[in-house]
């Protein structure tokens, strides 16, 4: 069999750098279930793409798909030959839906029985015949958020696609993808490279763009760029942060990087970082450079596009626009200061948060009404009025200037003003980090004043949107409420906040003037949140449902540490007897009529057998420790008792007969069961763990 490799590269207007990792990898994984569904081997297969192009690759192709053989089972004996053994019509129906004679059928034994089967067989194609469809389907198929048309209505892209190469080894292949024929000319770099460059072959290709000025590979690109980038900052003294995203970033807006430094004045030093670092990243995806001590330097690393003759000319021009900015930025920073936060917050009342749930003064006072709640619950009274204070001003800088230009830096200028504005700090604090975590893997507020701002505020949106029927559906989440569910969960646990979250979602239903359904829907919504952060933290199913139906909604924290707890245990002899012996307590149980097990009563001088007698000398004595443990959390008190009540209940079990024919011992027993279960069931429900 001959190999040969295959090139397929889509040339078009720029593609969005957003889009491209996507599509890579989507490009990737189409082109391996492609080929493995056509049955044409492969060596490897590497995709990759720069903002004019999108490439596959596919090394040591085969150059015939492999042959097909498949049996089909058919109707059993019985009914395929008659009496004579003659195929009946049944058999006859098989083999033409088969396409196949019945002279090509065959009996075959399974399981016992015999079946007639038909082997179905079918010589391998050349893979040339079959590239053209193959190739025009991976392109229709890529998946980008948004396509457009440029001649053909019928036929779409992310952008206008100007040519594509198409190559099998040396052979051109006729790939069509609207008036696009594939062929074996490229395009080089739209500044450095020539307009129309032959590829003589696939394996060529790579080779070749190179010295067209085009670095086809996007990750060796970002090592490019991150390697130049380090450089030069190390000429100044500096360092950049580890940013992936921005790297990425940079790698899908070039086809040949060239790193560039540049410099702004001092003076602008004095806008808070986080407006700097916003200025130049989201505008220009300019890298920021720090000191030694991690201040921020008056230079910028750029990526660019064009290695000019005289690269002073592409840093002067980028300079300029970053001046234009920050200049936007300076004169944000000095009128804003002219009025105070509070002064603002009657503004607030003009923006809307959500038309059915008013503005966001509104919900500015659904939030500061709800964190003076939490803060009596938790006991944090020392921090009454800095939450009070900072929830007043909590949003008081969506207002200003500076956050209606960059809507990244709320929080931040809301810290920067108060600050200024004489506000202690644990204020200023709290209005920033009611914020955090704002991404996965961001840091946690530092101080508790902030995480209940931040606390509050996002169940007021669980509920609030919950209200309104606009929960989230599928992978549709506009107001971010799943996002929200974790955070949550990530402060309690990070701070080791004990907060009661269900309290806290009934204060925020009353204020928000919403039902019982909605309650229901909102906390339903909260605990499976929490399901699935526990589960993502290494813990079984069933043991992450006990926890969660728990202590879930009551105490998160509780439930991780009780969750914590039980995994421990799990590994004992006497937990798995124990979750055995509290499910067959409950299957007892359940069979009988709840009228029967109200009427039955312990009589304690009938208990006749030891069996009896000790496991009702330990159910009062751990059912206090238990009862205390869980008054106070004290889950390692929690497991020890139920380690001493362990083996008491499966000597009962093996001991005695529990529905015994004499009623009045029967009636002991179930009792027993019945304490039993009442110690269970004021912990969770144990038969979840046996689910896995």
């Amino acid at each position: 069999m001959i190999k040969r490799d295959l090139l397929l590269e889509i040339g078009a207007e720029e593609v969005p750098a957003g889009s491209m990792t996507r599509v890579i990898g989507e490009l990737d994984r189409m082109a391996k279930a492609g080929l493995d569904e056509m049955r044409v081997r492969y060596e490897e297969i590497k995709t990759t793409g720069t903002p004019r192009r999108i490439v596959l690759y596919v090394k040591d192709l085969a150059d015939r798909q492999d042959d097909f053989e498949k049996t089909v089972k058919g109707p059993p004996r019985t009914q395929a030959l008659d009496a004579n053994g003659e195929y009946t019509a049944s058999a006859l129906g098989f083999a033409k839906s088969r396409g196949v004679g019945v002279s090509d059928l065959m009996l075959m034994e399974v399981k016992g029985v015999e079946y007639l089967c038909a082997v179905m067989r079918e010589a391998g194609r050349a893979t040339k015949d079959l590239l053209p469809e193959f190739l025009s389907g991976l392109i229709k198929k890529l998946p980008f958020q948004k396509n457009m048309y440029w001649a053909d209505p019928s036929v779409r892209f992310t952008r206008p696609v100007r040519w594509i190469t198409a190559l099998w080894d040396c052979e051109t292949i006729p790939v069509r993808f609207g008036d696009v024929t594939g062929g074996g000319r490229s395009r080089g770099h739209r500044f450095m490279g020539s307009q129309s460059v032959t590829v003589p072959s696939a394996s060529e290709y790579e080779a070749i763009m190179e010295r067209e000025f085009v670095i086809v590979d996007h990750e060796r690109r970002k090592r490019m760029i991150t390697a130049g980038v380090a450089e030069l900052a190390l000429e100044i003294g500096g360092t950049v942060d580890d940013d992936p995203d921005l790297f990425e970033e940079n790698a899908q807006l070039v086809e040949y990087p060239v790193p560039f430094r540049g410099s702004f004045d001092e003076s602008f030093l004095d806008i808070p970082d986080e407006v700097l670092i916003a200025t130049m990243k989201k505008n220009q995806r300019y890298f920021p450079v720090r000191d030694a001590s991690g201040r921020l330097m008056a230079h910028f690393i750029g990526v660019s596009n064009n290695r000019a003759r005289d690269m002073n000319v592409i840093v002067d021009g980028n300079e300029r626009v970053l001046r234009a900015r920050l200049y936007d930025a300076a004169f944000f920073w000095k009128e804003d200061r002219s009025r105070s936060l509070e002064s603002r917050l009657p503004e607030l009342k003009k923006v809307l948060y959500q038309a059915r749930l008013g503005s966001i003064y509104d919900k500015c006072e659904r939030v500061r009404a709800m964190s003076r709640w939490l803060v009596d619950s938790l006991g944090t009274d020392d921090i009454r009025e800095t939450v009070d204070r900072a929830a007043l001003l909590s949003k008081a800088d969506l207002v200003t200037g500076m956050v209606f230009e960059f809507p990244e830096a709320q929080g931040v200028m809301g810290r920067e003003y108060a600050s200024l504005e004489g506000e202690p700090d644990a204020v200023c604090a709290a209005i920033y980090e009611q914020y955090l975590p704002r991404f996965a893997g961001d840091r946690l507020p530092a101080g508790r004043a902030g995480a209940i701002i931040g606390i509050c505020d996002r169940v007021d949106s669980i509920i609030g949107i919950h209200k309104i029927g606009l929960p989230p559906t599928g992978s549709q989440d506009p107001y971010g409420l799943r996002r929200a569910a974790r955070c949550i969960n990530e402060i309690l646990w990070g701070l080791e906040m004990d907060a009661d979250i269900g309290g806290l979602f009934g204060k925020g239903a009353e204020l928000l003037g919403a039902d019982d359904e909605t309650m229901r829907n909102a906390t339903e919504f909260f605990r499976q949140r929490l399901h699935n952060q526990l589960r993502e933290r290494g813990y079984g199913h069933g043991a992450t449902s006990l926890a969660a139906g728990a202590m879930g909604l009551s105490r998160p924290l509780q439930a991780l540490r009780m969750l914590k707890a039980f995994d421990e245990a799990s590994g004992s002899e006497w937990f798995a007897s124990l979750v055995t012996s509290a499910i067959r307590v409950g299957n007892i149980l359940n069979k009988l009529p709840a009228e029967e097990l109200k009427s039955i009563k312990l009589d304690e001088p009938s208990l006749t057998a030891a069996e009896e007698r000790d496991l009702k000398s330990v159910l009062d004595a751990q059912s206090a420790v238990v009862k205390k443990s869980l008054s106070s959390f004290e889950w390692s008190g929690v497991c020890l008792a139920l380690s001493k009540l362990s083996p008491v209940i499966s000597n009962f079990f093996d001991g005695v007969m529990v529905m015994d024919s004499n009623p009045a011992v029967r009636s002991n027993r179930l009792a027993l069961l019945i304490m039993c279960g009442d110690l269970f069931d004021s912990i969770g429900d144990f038969s979840l763990i046996k689910q896995g």
